[in-house]
C-alpha cells in the first residue's frame, strides 16, 4: 500500500483543530451510508424477485396456454408450464437469499458502528479535555503577560520618581513593585504548570489520534472489502439464477425437439375423424323426367302378394266419347 495512510495525512498545525479527524469521521459515515443503501437495494430487489416469482406461478395456474393441443405438442406445453412454475419458485427462493444477504450487511454495518463508537467516545473526551486545557493555558498566558507589564510599569515608576517623590511615596512604589514581582512569579508558575499540562494532554491526544487513524483505516479497509465481496456474491447469485432458468427452459426445448408434426396430425385424425367416404357428386335433375320416372314407378305392378288393390282398368271409349291419345306421358283429348 502506498504511504497515504490516515495517520500521516490528517493533522493540522492548529492544536485545537479537528479538521483531519472530522474528515475521517465524515468519510466513515458516508461509507456506512453506502452500505445501508446497498442493503436497501437488496431488500427492494428481493421484493421485486418475490413479486415476479409469484406472478409467474399465478400465470401458470390461471392463464391457459394451448390447452386444446394434442399429443407431443401438448406434452411440451405441459413441461413448459411446469418449468415456468419452477422459474417462479426459484425467483422466490432468490428473494429469500437476497434478504439474508441484506441482513448480513446490516449486521456488519452495525458491528462496525459499535466498535467505532468506542473510539469516538475516547476521542471526543480527549478533544474536550485538550480544548479545555488549551483555554486555561491561553488565559494563564494572558495573565502572565499582564503581570509582566505590571512589573515593568512598577519598575519604571520607581526609576522615574526616584528624586521627585517623598520617602513615603517611594516606599509605596517599592511595595507595589514587590507585589507586582510576586504576582508575576505566581502567574509565571501557573502559566508553566498549564503549559506542562497542555503538553502532556497534547502528547496523549496525538497518540490517541494516531491509534484512532490506524483503527479507522483498518475498519475502512474491511468495509470496502466486505462491500466488494457482497456485490460480487450478489452478481454470482443473479448469474446462477439465470443459469437455473436456462436449464429449465432447455428442458422445454428438449421436449419441443421431440414434437412430431406428423404424429400430432395423425393423432388428431384418429381421435377426431368422422368418416372416410365423401358425399356423392351433385347432379342436375330434370323436373319432367323426375315426374315421368315417378309415374312409371307407380304403374309398375307390385310384387305378388303385395298391394291392397290391382291396377286400374283402362277405360273404353264409348260411342260419342272423346278419343284419348297419349304422347310422351301426356294424355290428349281429341274431339
Amino acid at each position: 500500500m502506498k504511504e497515504t495512510l490516515f495517520k500521516g495525512n490528517f493533522w493540522s498545525t492548529d492544536l485545537t483543530s479537528t479538521a483531519g479527524y472530522d474528515s475521517i469521521i465524515q468519510h466513515l459515515n458516508d461509507g456506512r451510508k453506502n452500505c445501508k443503501e446497498f442493503e436497501d437495494f437488496l431488500k427492494e430487489r428481493a421484493t421485486i424477485e418475490e413479486k415476479y416469482g409469484k406472478e409467474l406461478i399465478n400465470l401458470t395456474k390461471k392463464k391457459p396456454c394451448g390447452q386444446t393441443e394434442l399429443n407431443t405438442l401438448k406434452r411440451a406445453l405441459e413441461v413448459f408450464k411446469q418449468q415456468v412454475d419452477g422459474v417462479g419458485q426459484s425467483h422466490i427462493q432468490l428473494a429469500q437469499t437476497l434478504r439474508e444477504e441484506a441482513r448480513k450487511m446490516e449486521d456488519f454495518r452495525e458491528k462496525q458502528k459499535l466498535h467505532r463508537k468506542k473510539i469516538e467516545l475516547i476521542m471526543d473526551a480527549i478533544h474536550k479535555n485538550r480544548n479545555l486545557q488549551y483555554k486555561k493555558t491561553v488565559e494563564a498566558k494572558k495573565l502572565y503577560e499582564q503581570r509582566c507589564r505590571d512589573k515593568d510599569e512598577a519598575e519604571q515608576a520607581v526609576h522615574r520618581n526616584a528624586n521627585l517623590v517623598t520617602q513615603k511615596q517611594q516606599e509605596k512604589l517599592f511595595v507595589k513593585l514587590a507585589q507586582s514581582k510576586t504576582a508575576l512569579e505566581d502567574s509565571d508558575r501557573l502559566y508553566q504548570l498549564n503549559v506542562g499540562a497542555l503538553e502532556k494532554i497534547r502528547e496523549e491526544w496525538q497518540n490517541e489520534h494516531t491509534k484512532a487513524c490506524e483503527f479507522f483505516e483498518t475498519q475502512e479497509s474491511e468495509r470496502i472489502n466486505y462491500f466488494r465481496n457482497a456485490l460480487w456474491l450478489h452478481l454470482n447469485q443473479l448469474s446462477q439464477e439465470c443459469v437455473r432458468s436456462d436449464e429449465r427452459y432447455e428442458e422445454t426445448r428438449r421436449n419441443l425437439e421431440m414434437c412430431s408434426i406428423e404424429k400430432d396430425i395423425e393423432f388428431f385424425v384418429n381421435f377426431r375423424k368422422t368418416g372416410s367416404v365423401p358425399p356423392a357428386p351433385v347432379v342436375y335433375e330434370n323436373y319432367y323426367n323426375t315426374q315421368r320416372n315417378a309415374t312409371s314407378a307407380r304403374n309398375q305392378a307390385p310384387a305378388p302378394g303385395k298391394g291392397r288393390r290391382g291396377p286400374l282398368p283402362i277405360p273404353a271409349s264409348g260411342p260419342g266419347d272423346p278419343d284419348y291419345a297419349t304422347i310422351d306421358g301426356y294424355s290428349l283429348i281429341h274431339h
